[in-house]
């Protein structure tokens, strides 16, 4: 193909004219079908006769070939892949334009070399790496910029684990050589050699578990020679890379070493142990001669800094947060104990509070965008900055020296109280940045400080930070200077931070102060917004005496807002709103400000109803609404809200189905706030046809366990509610249950496992004799969904509703099941199979209890059809595989065997251990006093040997058992920790019995009547549990 024919189609795609611009490129598309495009658009790329817009032209084309036509392992491949020949032409092609005098083709040249490297390299293309390394070698400062550009892709994405050691011992001491050869080589290059090497640590980091001895010795061998050059580089004086108004290219090498630090801190940090002293002086330095440069820059902006070399922007930021976050890295991981003291925190401490003020540019975006003031206080929302990675340190040095940073704290607020007035008293306009910041970083460390001061003072020592005199004569002159709002805000915020130490008139000051700017029109947005957190901070944990008599006149504040804010700002105050309501249960409320409020949030609903988060809060909101004991609350927020609801619930588009279950959501809101059988006359009857209508036809799994949730709460507050109800039809409330319960069973997602379980449960509990006439089918269509279920959850809400009812009806419930056939197999089969096969991993409190319950009733049954069952026992150990882990795969092929032993037999171990497990779910560990045996299950090389490890192996399982619970209790164990179970069944007899005591009575009521036979059932038990046994038939437990 002639190239010319080539470069006219390149040019054509350059024309101003659309239609002219058009048709090139879809010549030039037709063109990428000729196997030898390639060839001619490499001879255009390196030709010196064509001019610079056809050569950059040519060589992004030719990297959009590669990407269409090259090979099919691009994901863009559309046929047509030359053949070899010409693919290593073009190749060395590409290769030779890495050296090009002109450094924007060297770039583009490089980008298409990478691409290419994906693809053909090691198999295609072997030498790819001695070449590139040649060039690093070759000593020309284009060769190298041009190799420098591959390899920082090349490492990150293409190197094997295998491969990844050789190359760096060839790759690595030309690096270094080229990093330290400031005269031959530019500072983005040799700023690249660091980025590489940085890379080479990561990939290293990657395969160390696989070649651990190769990579410990090239981290010996390497490492050391890098940390000496980084010292050597940070040491000099980084003035001297901006001291050129025009040319800040020195600092690019800087900003890969203090990257690449952090990452070597994260990955071997034994490494760099011996160098932090020196790095982390460096650090400090850095931040002490770069703060004039920061001031003139970003803090009043009076000046633009320069773009590097190679037209890449480079702000001062992008050095100064990954110093700061070196620091605050090494801080937290203690491995600088030695450099964190009061020498090295006081001037530190100055630094953060100099580099997080508000730059010009904060300033102008925060004050025209509330979202992103609000946002940049949010720890989880929050765009990184200086700002926010100072307060970060400060946070990492609070931690780990409470007592000196706060006492440092305290000298720098102090000067920086005495520089700002001096300032203000000069007429300088920025005299509030300082203090805004100082306060700002105090605030943000507010329950560390308060938690220092309150450890020296129980110690008999001194404040380490004086509070109190901050917020007596700095905060209250704060908050009137309108004029300067950034700083009039934060003294509100601040002094809402430290709210847990004012005295309670004080408080009630400020929270007026605060009340006063939100009703201003004058008020500008930071100070508003300032103000709306302050009010929150007041009202999370306050006194309720000091914040009744403000609740009602807050919440009529913030009605407005919520139908004029959005996004951070709407959730904001939401938050605010929730926690207000909270004040003292919301008997503040009239009927005439909750119609309000509501009559905003459901504004905020309709508008929102698609965000979870908002959802959440809003969840919240009516919660605390409906909650109110005031008299009428309840019923004025049911009246406003339910009929939209409900309305919501029935009219959602099937595509809008998020709308749904919102509206469900605020329902069960709603139902959760009523007091007991107190929803109100005419409640379901308003929801129930909506409701079983919307989650007859919905294929939203959370709409489904939404609306089960909601059947679930209705049924524990007031049941009565449906079984009194009937449609139309004649068709009553236990009806629909049902069939909404056989839809959900027949259904193959089982991921609302324990929502069904809870729902039935609770009707069983509830409803009484009104549940007798749909029993049958309820407990046939369960018995049945057995049979085919397969997650432990999903299996469990099947069996513990039959456990409840043998608790209560053994004998009929038995009957009824001996008389139902399922496919040939007796449901009582089915069930006493499926029961004994998952007893051990029932989940929760009192589903474990009224399982171990049900199973001692059918002990002492006597029936024939329980007693002459045979289940699945004990797994049989396999001799060839006794010392062998079993994964997924070997169970396969070489699947687990069991005995089988009468239901009894089965139903006593599973009951030994419970009484082993301390009486409570069988999931749980073993406890303090309950019984230990000697287990013989083959897995002894797996024990702990006594006294090996000593006090630090006996300390890391006290913390791992002060996670799960005390005395090893398991995460389900709800009378320690917060629970699965709900208020109902935690306040069941079953959940306040002793059950340790009760099983133990049992067993030896039962050894000691020998009922049906229990020294027959108890001589099938294994060794172990026959001492467990005798053991508690002899106790006098």
């Amino acid at each position: 193909m002639a190239t010319s024919e080539v470069a006219q189609c390149l040019r054509a795609t350059l024309s101003p004219d659309t239609n002219t611009r058009v048709a090139a490129e879809l010549s030039l598309s037709e063109l990428f079908t000729r196997l030898d495009v390639g060839i001619s658009l490499s001879h255009l790329i390196l030709s010196n006769e064509a001019d610079m817009s056809l050569r950059q032209s040519a060589s992004i084309a030719l990297r959009k070939y590669v990407r269409e036509r090259w090979s099919p392992y691009f994901s863009s491949f559309k046929g047509s892949a030359p053949s070899l020949e010409i693919k290593s032409q073009v190749r060395e092609a590409v290769f030779r334009g890495l050296s090009d005098e002109n450094r924007k083709i060297r770039s583009l040249s490089a980008h298409t070399l990478s691409s290419i490297a994906n693809c053909d390299w090691p198999d295609e293309y072997p030498d790819l790496l001695t070449s590139l390394i040649g060039l690093l070698s070759s000593g020309s400062s284009a060769s190298v910029h041009g190799a420098m550009q591959v390899f920082t892709e090349f490492i990150k994405s293409d190197l094997t684990e295998d491969q990844i050691l050789p190359v760096l011992r060839e790759l690595l001491p030309v690096l270094l050589q080229i990093l330290g050869s400031s005269q031959s080589h530019s500072a983005p290059t040799r700023a690249r050699t660091v980025s590489v090497f940085r890379q080479c640590v990561t990939a290293l980091f990657m395969v160390k578990d696989q070649h651990p001895q190769a990579v410990k010795e090239a981290i010996a061998s390497v490492l050391p020679v890098w940390l000496e050059a980084f010292k050597v580089l940070l040491n000099i004086d980084p003035l001297q890379d901006v001291a050129d108004p025009s040319n800040w290219d020195g600092l690019t090498v800087r900003i890969q070493i203090f990257k690449t630090l952090d990452t070597l801190h994260t990955s071997f940090p034994r490494a760099l142990v011996p160098y932090l002293p020196d790095l982390l002086s460096a650090s400090l330095e850095h931040l002490r001669v770069l703060y004039p440069i920061f001031s003139t820059y970003c803090l009043s902006a009076s000046e633009s800094a320069p773009s590097t070399s190679e037209d890449e922007t480079l702000e001062l930021p992008q050095l100064l947060c990954p110093i700061i976050d070196l620091l605050a890295a090494v801080v937290r991981g203690g491995r600088a104990r030695d450099w964190v003291v009061h020498e090295n925190i006081l001037p530190l401490v100055s630094s953060i509070f100099a580099f997080v003020q508000m730059t010009d540019e904060d300033v102008e975006t925060w004050a025209n965008n509330a979202n992103i003031f609000v946002a940049q206080e949010e720890d989880e929302t929050q765009p990184y900055s200086v700002r926010v990675a100072g307060f970060d340190l400060l946070g990492s040095l609070i931690e780990r020296a409470p007592l000196q940073t706060t006492q440092s704290i305290q000298v720098n607020i102090q000067q920086v109280i005495v520089s700002s007035e001096g300032l203000r008293n000069a007429g300088n306009e920025d005299w509030w940045r300082a203090l805004e910041a100082a306060l700002a970083a105090v605030g943000s460390q507010s329950e560390s400080i308060l938690d220092c001061i309150e450890d020296e003072q129980e110690s008999g020592r001194p404040k380490p930070i004086d509070i109190d005199y901050l917020l007596a004569n700095i905060i209250p002159p704060v908050l009137n200077v309108p004029e300067y709002p950034f700083l009039q805000g934060r003294g509100f915020v601040f002094a809402s931070q430290y709210a847990k130490v004012l005295p309670l008139q004080s408080a009630g000051h400020y929270l007026n102060a605060a009340i006063q700017v939100l009703e201003s029109n004058e008020a500008g947005v930071p100070v508003k917004i300032s103000a709306v957190k302050a009010v929150h901070n007041f009202c999370q944990g306050g006194e309720d005496s000091a914040l009744i008599p403000f609740a009602h006149r807050i919440s009529q504040d913030l009605g407005p807002f919520l139908l004029i804010t959005s996004d951070d700002t709407l959730s904001l105050v939401l938050e605010t709103l929730s926690v207000v309501l909270e004040v003292h249960q919301g008997k503040w409320l009239t009927a005439e400000l909750a119609q309000s409020l509501i009559s905003a949030v459901l504004e905020v609903w309709s508008k929102n109803n698609k965000d979870p988060i908002f959802i959440s809060i809003l969840v919240d909101i009516f919660e605390n609404l409906a909650s109110s004991p005031k008299e009428g609350i309840y019923e004025t927020v049911v009246k406003q809200s339910l009929p939209i609801l409900s309305n919501a619930i029935i009219s959602a588009k099937k595509d809008e189905s998020w709308v749904a279950g919102s509206a469900i959501d605020l329902v069960s809101s709603l139902v959760q706030g009523a007091a007991e059988d107190r929803l109100g006359e005419g409640f379901f009857g308003l929801l129930g046809p909506n409701l079983f209508s919307c989650l007859a036809t919905a294929e939203d799994r959370d709409v489904l366990q939404s609306g089960i949730s909601c059947l679930t709460l209705i049924i524990r507050k007031d049941c009565n509610q449906l079984v009194s109800w009937t449609d139309p039809d004649g068709r009553t409330g236990i009806e629909w249950v049902l069939i909404l319960v056989a839809q959900i069973l027949q259904s193959q997602d089982e991921s609302g496992g324990l929502q069904i379980g809870d729902l039935i449960i609770h009707l069983l509990r509830k409803a009484g004799e009104s549940v007798l006439p749909v029993l049958a089918d309820l407990l046939r269509a369960m018995a049945s969904r057995m049979t085919t279920a397969k997650t432990a959850t999903f299996l469990q809400s099947l069996v513990i509703p039959f456990a409840f009812l043998i608790n209560n009806q053994r004998d009929t419930v038995l009957t009824l099941l001996e008389s139902m056939d399922i496919d040939g197999r007796s449901a009582l089969d089915i069930l006493l199979q499926t029961w004994c096969e998952n007893a051990e991993t029932f989940q929760g409190f009192w589903p474990s209890r009224v399982s171990t319950l049900a199973l001692t009733q059918l002990l002492i049954s006597g029936r024939p059809s329980v007693k002459n069952l045979v289940v699945k026992g004990d797994i049989i150990i396999d001799q060839s595989t006794k010392n062998i882990i079993m994964t997924r795969s070997r169970t396969k092929t070489t699947p687990h065997q069991f005995t089988s032993i009468p239901f009894p037999v089965k139903a006593l171990k599973i009951i030994l251990h419970d009484v082993q497990s301390g009486g409570e779910a069988a999931s749980m560990s073993a406890q303090g006093g309950a019984f230990n045996v000697d287990s013989d299950d083959g897995d002894d090389e797996w024990s702990e040997v006594p006294g090996e490890q000593g006090s630090r192996k006996d300390d890391e399982f006290a913390y791992l058992s002060d996670l799960i619970g005390p005395k090893g209790m398991a995460f389900d164990n709800d009378e320690v920790l917060d629970s699965n179970d709900d208020e109902d069944l935690q306040n069941d007899p079953v959940s306040q019995m002793d059950m340790q005591d009760h099983l133990f009575s049992f067993l030896r009521d039962c050894a000691a009547h020998n009922t049906n036979n229990f020294g027959a059932i108890v001589d099938e038990l294994t060794p172990e549990e026959m001492i467990v046994v005798r053991r508690i038939v002899g106790s006098e437990h």
